[in-house]
């Protein structure tokens, strides 16, 4: 793990976060007289009085310089039934994280075992108002995906929040940050399936907040051997200032958590992709080369080739999926013909998948029935159960060949379709909840696996858009399509300011060579998807329309993709917003990416078109006070402002927008 964690923060501030952290941890998760975290009840009775009658053992390791693991094991001598709390303790941060796992070792089934809570717990505060809870909608590809929300914790209120459909960030984040006086606790659901969360305030007594958190629906037994995990849960301790507590969890993601192809961390990259102007979305090897060679041609070269949903066989219709093979008709030689054409260009590949989702008449379905999960007989898509380890198999070692064969660099997951129907109408009633912690844990594994077999490849986590954006899967994964939500300015500028709280990196498309619109459109990783077809003189007009038909300016983009790649790196860094989310087009929009590491950063101003205020002042933070900074604007590259870190964060930076709608960029650095 990359040691980042200290970076211009208080060494005072970090040891007061992270004591509060250790003293939870022993009395929650270490001392045998504790109560632990987590809940549930077994035949008709609360884990809080068995687990005090049952064995127990102990263990306790490091697993580095940076991380201790607890290893708590209860054991019910009755039915044999094993409960086991795996915890993590992280040193350079103020941060904690446990599963719990349930075994059957026993000869027969388990009574019920139900209402389990991954997180079930109380703390207390002072305070002379009511505690704020933070958080975000998810991404239902609207124009207020990522939205951040605020709630009072009033006396005696319960705040309930869930996810729908059974993907993780469909309607909700299940990323939340409570704060009162001057602290905090961030608390995080790892699950990529149906969980809820529940605050309460006065939970248990006056000036107690009670949070639990888990997968939706438990009540199952389990049969001999057998054994399932719940939602990972992840707390965040802090004191002092809400956004300083954001930036750490950013820190500790970028160190901890996201993923590390070929052992380095992911750098800012792009993509070109010509799905968006291709009839249905279906493609050819000719078409796909046509497209390349038109980026080449225009200077405007992208990292990657990224072949989108379409290349399959699938009677002309890219939602047909369940038959992952070429369609040699349209690709004669495979999909090896476009990657190595792409290859000898010095670019990657990135190619689409989507193996949950298996339409009626395609081979999956014909060929294996049995795999296949359906929620009633008049379904036109079945849910392919990754909780079956014949259909697991299969898919790991087809996938895995086809990406060898193929000469695939980096593999892309969709998930269009809402799979809780399908777990749920396959549950017995003693078995509700099963089917959803075999799929989810079978979709887990696969990424490891094929992860495993090829450790030089990043995987693109894509469910109708940013739908599946939990913590277990951005630890194998990245969004680089954070929304389906695309084309317009306002919603881009909205999702970066909600999504860059909690997420470091993601990606979105670029549709525009308008300045405002690809501004509004950056993020580390860009979708070049522009209409490649028409050559335009250097000095066209520039259109106003937002739309991916736009006319191109050509020599506009080389300059705006010349700008993306001096700042992208920023995005990786600390994240300040300076406005509110507002949706309105008569507002102003900033925020700042500081890299403490580098002595560098930058500062994003967007003017929307019915603003009728031409200047703003913004305070910029995070920088040292002593130090000089020279600080320019992108468009005015000739000219360097010069200021101390203490003019900058108390006087601050005065912006002039005289146009709108106009956005500008400034950057500086450390002298």
């Amino acid at each position: 793990m990359e040691n980042i964690s200290k970076s211009h923060l208080s060494n005072t501030e970090m040891l007061h976060d992270s004591g509060r952290k250790t003293e939870w941890v022993n009395q929650n998760l270490v001392s045998t007289n504790g109560a632990m975290p987590f809940s549930f009840t077994y035949a008709g009775q609360s884990s809080s009085g068995l687990l005090k009658t049952w064995n127990t053992s102990q263990s306790d390791r490091d697993i580095d310089a940076q991380r201790t693991e607890y290893n708590r094991v209860w054991t019910d001598p009755e039915t044999g039934l094993v409960v086991r709390c795996v915890a993590v303790a992280y040193h350079d941060f103020p941060t904690v994280e446990w599963t719990v796992y349930f075994k059957n070792a026993g000869a027969k089934d388990t009574p019920i075992i139900e209402d389990i809570q991954a997180l079930d717990a109380c703390w207390g505060y002072k305070s002379d108002g009511s505690p704020v809870l933070h958080h975000h909608a998810g991404s239902p590809s609207t124009p207020n995906d990522y939205q951040p929300h605020r709630t009072l914790l009033d006396p005696k209120t319960v705040k309930r929040i869930t996810t729908s459909g059974g993907r993780s960030s469909h309607s909700d984040f299940p990323y939340f940050n409570v704060e009162w006086s001057g602290e905090g606790l961030i608390v995080v659901v790892g699950w990529p399936g149906q969980w809820a969360a529940q605050f309460t305030a006065d939970a248990k007594e006056k000036g107690q907040i009670g949070i639990r958190a888990g997968q939706e629906l438990t009540h199952f037994l389990l049969h001999p051997g057998e054994e399932v995990r719940t939602p990972l849960i992840v707390l965040q301790f802090w004191k002092g200032d809400r956004i300083r507590s954001q930036n750490i969890w950013r820190r500790w993601m970028r160190a901890c958590n996201m993923p590390r192809p070929g052992g380095k961390e992911i750098a800012p990259l792009s993509a070109c992709c010509d799905f968006c102007y291709c009839p249905g979305g279906i493609t050819s090897a000719a078409g796909e080369k046509e497209y390349l060679d038109r980026y080449l041609e225009e200077d405007v070269k992208p990292d990657w080739w990224w072949q989108d949903a379409g290349w399959y066989v699938n009677d002309g219709d890219w939602g047909k999926t369940g038959t992952w093979e070429t369609d040699k008709q349209r690709f004669p030689d495979g999909l090896r013909g476009v990657t190595d054409y792409a290859h000898s260009k010095g670019m990657k590949t990135i190619v689409w998948f989507e193996p949950e989702r298996v339409s009626k008449g395609t081979w999956l379905a014909k060929e294996h029935p049995e795999w296949i999960l359906w929620a009633d007989k008049a379904g036109g898509n079945g849910l392919l159960d990754l909780g079956n380890p014949e259909a697991w198999n299969w898919l790991v070692n087809h996938i895995d060949k086809f990406l060898t064969r193929e000469g695939i660099d980096h593999y892309r997951q969709d998930f269009n379709m809402e799979p809780l129907k399908y777990w749920r109408a396959n549950d017995a009633l003693d078995r509700q909840g099963i089917t959803e912690i075999k799929h989810v844990t079978g979709y887990l594994a696969f990424w490891d696996e094929l992860l495993h077999r090829h450790p030089g490849m990043l995987i693109d986590t894509c469910a109708s858009g940013g739908r599946r954006n939990d913590l277990e899967t951005l630890r194998r994964s990245v969004p680089l399509l954070r929304s389906d939500y695309t084309w317009e300015p306002i919603g881009m500028q909205c999702q970066t300011y909600g999504l860059s709280f909690w997420v470091p990196y993601f990606g979105g498309f670029m549709v525009s060579d308008d300045p405002y619109m690809v501004r509004s459109d950056m993020t580390p990783f860009i979708i070049m998807s522009w209409d490649m077809k028409k050559k335009l003189a250097a000095n066209a007009a520039i259109p106003t329309d937002w739309g991916p038909k736009t006319p191109l300016n050509t020599g506009m983009l080389r300059k705006l993709m010349g700008q993306w790649r001096a700042i992208a790196g920023y995005y990786l860094g600390d994240y300040y917003p300076f406005t509110s989310y507002n949706l309105e087009d008569d507002a102003w929009m900033a925020w700042q990416f500081d890299r403490p590491d580098l002595g560098e950063g930058m500062l994003q101003v967007f003017r929307r078109a019915h603003s009728p205020f031409e200047s703003a002042v913004f305070k910029l933070q995070g920088l040292e006070a002593s130090a000089k900074y020279g600080i320019m604007n992108l468009d005015t590259p000739d000219i360097t402002t010069e200021m101390t870190g203490k003019q900058l964060m108390e006087s601050g930076l005065k912006v002039v927008i005289e146009q709108a709608p106009q956005a500008l960029v400034f950057v500086y650095n450390k002298r």
